[in-house]
């Protein structure tokens, strides 16, 4: 029986481990681990505040071919090579030649601004050449054009305080009555900030109600949500911090808090059913929670590792904005696993034994039948029901998974364009108002820049005409402007203007076209270099750098926690069985997020505007963090069957004992962060609601159709055999301890 290690020996073992004694100090010395973590919280939140940095989404890929060509027309026309936005105008009552003197202040005041290179007035620029598709800059009928303005820095990270300048700037257009909206990076600048607060509430909300169903007390469902919330919050301060050194993307402070409150809640249940467990077993609350740390305490641990060194894969993409993306997750998760260690065992001694003293319904402890060493409730019996037909069990959840898997083998990576955003945004707007009058491809021109420095003056005009020969053919194009040399002569530069919107698959193929063959062709012969770029061209590049390193991503992430499962559970087959399972319920939740968002089944039901593909990064970012995730449940669940294994060798057993005391807990804490993550669907954000739906299907299938059809059917076909290791491996393979199995072992011994 448990209570028994209270004896002197046993105590002497039980009491073994920094993690024991760390539990025990902060549940014996509550007050002060609670005021310390309020005072850090408060100081936190004070010096981020003062020396906090901001969240930007200026990055750039110096590998990236567009970049090169961005850099070469700097050097020789710095206001061509500038970043530019349009602002898009409509009036539908007059045309806008009538407004030219409120057009020409606008523009000469616009170039006034800071950081503006140039801007470009639609009334007297050249127009598009006859017999070709009009893409700007004014319109047919006259009554909608757009300004083209140049940055010499990205504009979306100029920050809110610069959208006065422009607003003012426009102004004499609005008081005449025409609709002003920003489109591309002045858009983006002039979305509403984002605001997580409903999601967070819808999360905390279903949280309360699971806790309270699974397991009946109200303290026990408070303890995980104010842990978790605090910890978070910590996280987010340190996030700032850290955003006054690095440059984290827009999106990072909504991903840290949606994987912090996921894990946190999880890590602060788990710590706590152990405890209750222990305090039923006959303990007092202190030494309940210093054992909780030392079992359950070791297993956060471990999975918290995983999580983060799975976040930590991310580097090796490559990309700094993804890297910085998995830095972003990886803070909050540390504050996690710190809070679940010395916050719930400090909550645990504050409580002590009134932790069921409120309850909505009899409390629940791990087990249904109480604290006997042979449990025999629902699950237990269920496992059975999986010992005696585990290939029909293992059938069922691989032909789910397989069937939900399917869209996956049609997946395009890409960008998601301002057409999926909500009509409530401006440069939304100003993608409808451009598109409806200069065709799809307008929204997204690509920069076609030729490097002649090196062509000798004899040949520069051959190289014009077969280099626009060459473009004027090409296929995919809607409209292909003249080559024009820049004021040094050794430039020519002209656009590309697709068919088909930005985010359409034709139009990177259009890219890819033009720089893997048009260019080639068009130079070939001579010493000059071809490039695309432009915002389109750039996150194309980003898309083809990206979908080239995501083997690599799941090489090193499947490489890694692989060796974690062998390290702790020293078992090869256990290892293997793992990562083959966790690989394919990621899988399963690619194609759920490939079938709404791609092929639209249910996207407009989630505020999606239309087909759109998958952000390029996102597959990349669900791969780390769920393959991290899915690492906790499967820790948990095999940690308590390495326990029973070692204890009595009996392989079958060992599984239907460790799903008696583990399913309950494990379905609770997946429907808590199938709730956390599902609730940021409803953000305006297409990439967090991707983000958001993929996490959340994840863990749904990991909890279910893995965790209780295919890895109970998996270990009851192993065997003894799952707990095989080559002697030689066993050496080499360092040896890491999760809920001290071999501390209770040696505790059953005595």
């Amino acid at each position: 029986m448990p209570h028994s290690r209270t004896g002197g020996g046993d105590a002497k073992t039980s009491r073994g481990g920094v993690l024991r004694r760390l539990g025990e100090w902060c549940a014996r010395h509550f007050v002060i681990v609670i005021i310390a973590w309020l005072v850090a919280l408060v100081a936190l939140q004070v010096v981020s505040r003062e020396f906090g940095g901001s969240y930007s989404d200026n990055f750039s890929l110096s590998q990236a071919k567009a970049q090169k060509g961005l850099d070469v027309l700097k050097a020789h026309d710095p206001q061509a090579g500038g970043y530019s936005s349009q602002i898009v105008l409509r009036d539908a009552q007059q045309p806008l030649t009538a407004l030219s003197s409120q057009m020409s202040t606008t523009v000469a005041d616009l170039e006034k601004l800071p950081h503006v290179l140039s801007a470009q007035n639609p009334l007297s620029a050249p127009g598009t050449p006859s017999g070709q598709q009009n893409v700007g800059p004014l319109s047919d009928d006259k009554k909608t054009a757009y300004i083209t303005v140049r940055f010499n820095v990205q504009p979306s990270t100029l920050g809110d305080d610069y959208l006065d300048g422009v607003d003012t700037a426009v102004q004499p257009l609005r008081s005449a009555g025409t609709e002003v909206e920003y489109g591309g990076p002045l858009g983006e600048l002039a979305r509403p900030s984002a605001d997580d607060r409903v999601s967070e509430l819808i999360g905390f909300g279903v949280a309360v109600i699971v806790l309270l169903v699974g397991f009946g007390s109200v303290i026990a469902a408070v303890v995980p949500l104010l842990s978790a919330l605090i910890s978070v919050v910590g996280g987010l301060a340190i996030l700032g911090l850290l955003a006054a050194a690095f440059t984290f993307a827009t999106v990072s402070p909504t991903l840290a808090t949606m994987i912090g409150l996921g894990v946190g809640i999880d890590y602060a249940l788990f710590m706590l059913t152990r405890h209750r467990q222990n305090l039923i077993d006959g303990m007092d609350p202190v030494r309940a929670a210093g054992q909780a740390a030392s079992t359950s305490g070791h297993a956060v641990l471990v999975s918290g590792c995983t999580v983060i060194i799975a976040l930590a894969g991310l580097s090796a993409s490559g990309v700094s904005f993804i890297a910085l993306l998995g830095l972003a997750a990886a803070v909050t998760v540390v504050s996690a696993v710190v809070g679940a260690l010395t916050l719930v065992p400090a909550l645990l001694g504050l409580i002590g034994r009134h932790i069921d003293r409120f309850h909505v319904r009899p409390p629940i402890a791990e087990t249904e039948a109480g604290a006997g060493d042979t449990p025999q409730g629902t699950w237990h019996r269920y496992a059975q029901r999986v010992e005696r037909r585990p290939l029909s069990f293992l059938s069922a959840g691989v032909a789910v998974v397989v069937v939900l898997a399917i869209p996956l083998f049609s997946i395009q990576l890409g960008h998601i364009g301002d057409g999926a955003d909500p009509t409530s945004f401006t440069d939304r707007r100003a993608y409808d108002l451009m598109a409806g009058a200069f065709g799809p491809g307008s929204n997204g021109p690509l920069t076609v820049v030729i490097d002649q420095t090196n062509v000798p003056q004899s040949q520069r005009s051959a190289l014009a005409s077969k280099a626009q020969q060459s473009l004027d053919g090409v296929q995919g194009a809607a409209v292909v402007t003249p080559l024009t040399p820049t004021q040094d002569g050794d430039i020519l530069l002209g656009t590309v203007y697709s068919a088909k919107s930005p985010q359409n698959a034709a139009t990177t193929d259009l890219t890819n076209r033009l720089v893997d063959d048009t260019l080639p062709d068009a130079v070939q012969g001579t010493d000059a270099k071809g490039y695309v770029t432009g915002t389109t061209a750039t996150q194309v590049d980003f898309r083809d750098i990206v979908a080239s390193q995501l083997p690599v991503i799941i090489a090193v992430v499947v490489g890694l926690a692989f060796l974690i499962i062998l390290a702790v559970f020293r078992g090869l087959l256990v290892a293997v069985k793992a990562a083959v399972l966790n690989v394919l319920s990621i899988a399963a939740s690619y194609g759920v997020v490939v079938a709404v968002f791609q092929w639209g089944w249910g996207g407009p039901a989630l505020g999606v505007h239309g087909k759109v593909p998958i952000e390029s990064y996102v597959p990349m970012m669900m791969f780390a963090i769920v393959f991290g995730l899915s690492m906790d449940y499967e820790i948990f669940l095999l940690s308590r069957v390495h326990e029973a294994w070692l204890r009595t060798k009996d392989a079958e057993g060992s599984v239907a004992h460790a799903l008696e005391i583990t399913a309950r807990i494990i379905t609770c804490a997946a429907l808590i962060m199938v709730s956390v993550f599902a609730a940021f669907i409803v953000s305006d954000n297409i990439v967090v609601k991707m983000l958001g739906l993929g996490l959340a299907v994840s863990v749904l299938i990991d909890a279910t159709v893995v965790r209780l059809l295919m890895v109970p059917a998996v270990m009851t076909l192993l065997g003894r055999h799952a707990w095989w290791m080559p002697r030689w491996l066993d050496r080499v393979v360092p040896h890491i301890d999760a809920e001290g199995a071999r501390t209770e072992a040696r505790s059953a011994s005595h």
